[in-house]
C-alpha cells in the first residue's frame, strides 16, 4: 500500500515519469486539453463534473510531492487578477515566481514540448488554468513522508 496522498495509479505514473524542468498542467473545465497539449504529454482527465475536482486540490497534492520550480496562469484580456490565481498564489511559495500570460500566449505556452502531463480538472472558476514547471530536490533535503 502507498504512503502517498495521491493514489491514482496514472497520476503517479505520469509525476515519475517528470524531471527538472517538465511541465505540468492543470486544466480547468473549459481548457482544451486534447488539442492545446502536445500529442506527447500524458492526459489524465479527473474532470468527472462540474466543482470536481478542483484545480486547488490537485496543487496542493502535487506540492506535497514534488518541487515546484515555477508557474504560469492565464490571465484574463484585461489582466485583472482572478479570486483563483490569488489563491494560487498563496498556496505556492512566495520564492516560486508565477507568470502571466493571455489565453492564446498560455495556449502557446502549454503546446511546449516540454509539458509532459496534463491533468483535466472539474474546476470551474474562470481562468484557473496552471502551468508548472517541476524543479530539483535540494540536497539535504529528507524526501521521505
Amino acid at each position: 500500500m502507498l504512503k502517498s496522498t495521491i493514489l491514482h495509479p496514472e497520476l503517479l505514473y505520469g509525476l515519475s515519469l517528470c524531471g527538472h524542468g517538465s511541465k505540468i498542467l492543470i486544466a480547468d473545465a473549459n481548457f482544451p486539453v486534447t488539442t492545446k497539449t502536445p500529442a506527447t504529454a500524458k492526459k489524465i482527465f479527473l474532470n468527472i463534473a462540474p466543482g470536481l475536482v478542483d484545480a486547488t486540490t490537485i496543487l496542493k497534492l502535487l506540492m506535497e510531492i514534488i518541487p515546484i520550480e515555477s508557474a504560469a496562469i492565464m490571465t484574463t484580456p484585461d489582466l485583472v487578477e482572478q479570486p483563483i490565481h490569488t489563491v494560487y498564489k498563496s498556496l505556492l511559495t512566495p520564492a516560486i515566481p508565477v507568470t502571466g500570460f493571455k489565453r492564446m500566449e498560455f495556449y502557446q505556452y502549454a503546446e511546449s514540448k516540454d509539458t509532459y502531463l496534463a491533468i483535466a480538472t472539474g474546476e470551474t472558476r474562470r481562468f484557473a488554468n496552471l502551468l508548472l514547471t517541476v524543479g530539483v530536490i535540494k540536497p539535504g533535503i529528507s524526501t521521505a513522508p
